[in-house]
């Protein structure tokens, strides 16, 4: 797929001044070095939004908001990140440049999205000559014009038909498998991977067709047929409806999502242009991610039977981290025998929306859901009660949202709200004195998390440790594989900036852990950071080496016999144990 430079990206962070970015758009208070405002991401009335000019970050003490002027801008004006980049780049007079690879490569993709919206052509027109799944889909009260802006067709029930078609049009046979729209078969021949079945396009942020769903028409299995995963589609990124909602809708308050592709086209047949629909896979943290930027509300629609509750809890538990001040995330669960179809169908839109309206909020959910499973009556089922939903609300970032489930716990528990806070990990004081400032738990930084800072922060630093990655490769704590990956990475490029690290790192799955730990307070001066990396560097981790392996040779010394140990052995014993001897005697003076 096209992706935009990583150089590019830096030479943009060099060039942005996020404090402009931010000032632009909610007005900043000089305070010190830095810059602050109330968080534009929750309510508040103190200013706990900084900008660091010297770090080109910003980060919400309240609720746990941080990032670069990428990330801001992709949250504040909702956009998506090459949007983001776009944008940003106009603003300082960048052009972004079209594609990254080779001119082949650029052809290859393009012939890639060429091939979908042909399929997707080919199952029109088949659509519309065929009276039974024309009849179908009357049959599920949808109008000819709804189908047509959802591009629904139909897949004959043919082995060869769309590959024919295909191959007509000059699209190799390795293209064709690689979009999944056919399967390799006997003789290296594919066929075609959807038959006899309603097809309803997916597509990505800029409308183009990048993945198909199929409905069988009568029965049989699977109900609903998805592409699987390939280039232009990953469906733990991509929901139905989305674009065409975008389309629909200028402004969108709420989204519903809800588990078949004919939910969503059901329910813009009643005029509910907000429905989106997973694809095959419960929702994801970047399903989560996608939806609130384009919404403060989201409801999860699911059947009221055991199937749909369980999904509505896999649901919650994968939207915890995504929870922030102003959004908000409810379930509704419909009446047994229906889905959003029919029962859109039966009883309206204003009976649907009113049952929207009422939907469960996450907190009702959540501890509905834990209350049951124990004996509120009971010191032991509510002590029980506490202890299931601790983990679940750690997950939660830190802001007013946890503190109000805390305070509902509290009350379900029948237990003081201070000291169930302490339990928990919280920051809430004692009555009468005034809350310290909160610090969205920024992690302790320990020595291997220091060294990750400070290369963070200085990253031509990494000529003092290139030498010894081999060896860091060897400590046994927590976060050392970031640590050795993270050098690798800053050996080519010495010279990167923090924002333009962090863009790097935008889609790696340690990535948010950078970003976090980019906002914890390091009070070292500039000039005083090499110093200081060297001091980690040379006396905690390899200096905790270096104790290991002193250790080792210790315990392998004694456990042989004084017969069996050289002069040399024995005097090595004698230096070791006598080290051993001063560094016991110095920790206890």
């Amino acid at each position: 797929m096209a992706l935009i430079p990583e150089s590019f990206i830096n030479d943009l962070m060099n060039k942005v001044d996020i404090v402009d970015v931010i000032d632009s758009r909610v007005p900043l208070k000089k305070t010190g070095r830095e810059y602050q405002a109330c968080c534009p991401f929750h309510t508040e009335k103190t200013p706990s939004f900084t900008v660091s000019p010297q770090k080109q970050f910003y980060h919400c003490f309240g609720c746990g908001a941080h990032g670069t002027a990428i990330g801001f801008i992709m949250d504040y004006d909702r956009l998506e990140f090459p949007d983001a980049i776009r944008a940003l780049a106009e603003s300082v007079g960048m052009e972004v440049p079209v594609e990254s690879g080779s001119r082949e490569d650029r052809q290859d993709n393009q012939k890639l999205y060429d091939l979908m919206e042909t399929a997707a052509n080919y199952y029109r027109g088949a659509l519309k000559g065929n009276e039974r799944a024309i009849e179908y889909l009357k049959g599920r009260g949808l109008t000819g014009e709804i189908a047509a802006e959802f591009g629904l067709g139909f897949a004959p029930d043919s082995w060869e038909g769309l590959m024919e078609h295909l191959r007509q049009r000059g699209f190799r046979k390795e293209q064709i498998t690689t979009t999944g729209m056919g399967i390799p078969g006997k003789q290296d021949k594919p066929y075609d991977r959807f038959r006899d079945r309603i097809m309803f396009p997916i597509r990505d942020r800029r409308g183009r067709v990048i993945a198909f769903g199929g409905r069988v028409l009568d029965k049989g299995e699977p109900k609903y047929l998805n592409s699987p995963e390939t280039p232009l589609f990953h469906k733990g990124r991509e929901l139905y409806g989305l674009w065409e909602a975008k389309q629909a809708n200028r402004e969108i308050a709420r989204l519903v999502v809800v588990e078949g592709y004919m939910d969503v086209v059901a329910l813009a047949q009643s005029d509910i242009r907000y429905a989106v629909a997973t694809l095959g896979t419960a929702t994801t943290p970047e399903h989560l991610d996608r939806l609130f930027r384009v919404t403060r509300e989201v409801v999860f629609c699911f059947d009221g039977d055991k199937a749909g509750r369980r999904a509505a809890w896999r649901a919650l538990e994968n939207s915890l981290e995504s929870i922030r001040d102003g959004r908000q995330l409810k379930f509704l669960f419909l009446p047994e025998g229906e889905d959003p179809d029919t029962l859109v169908r039966k009883e309206g839109k204003a009976a649907f929306e009113a049952r929207l309206d009422a939907a469960q909020p996450l907190s009702e959910f959540l501890l509905d859901r834990l209350a049951a499973q124990v004996d509120l009556g009971s010191i032991e089922g509510r002590a029980r009660l506490v202890d299931l939903a601790k983990p679940l609300i750690a997950r939660i970032p830190d802001a007013v949202f946890r503190d109000l489930m805390e305070q509902k716990l509290s009350q379900a528990a029948r237990m003081d709200t201070e000291r169930l806070g302490r339990l928990m990990g919280g920051n809430n004081p004692p009555q009468g004195r005034q809350a310290a400032p909160r610090h969205s738990r920024a992690p302790a930084l320990t020595p291997v998390r220091r060294a990750i800072l400070l290369l963070m922060l200085k990253p031509s630093l990494v000529e003092h440790a290139a030498p010894h990655q081999e060896r860091l490769g060897e400590l046994d704590i927590p976060g050392t594989d970031v640590l050795v990956r993270l050098l690798e990475f800053l050996t080519e490029r010495p010279d990167i900036t923090l924002p333009g690290l962090l863009e790097a790192w935008r889609d790696d799955p340690m990535g948010p852990a950078l970003a976090k730990l980019a906002s914890a307070t390091l009070e070292i001066p500039e000039e005083g950071m090499e110093a200081e990396f060297l001091h980690v560097l040379e006396r905690q981790l390899l200096g905790s080496l270096h104790e290991k392996a002193r250790t080792e040779r210790l315990r392998s010394l004694q456990g042989r016999r004084p017969s069996e140990l050289s002069d040399a052995e024995k005097a090595e014993l004698r230096a070791l144990l006598g080290a051993e001897s001063g560094r016991t005697q110095g920790q206890n003076s």
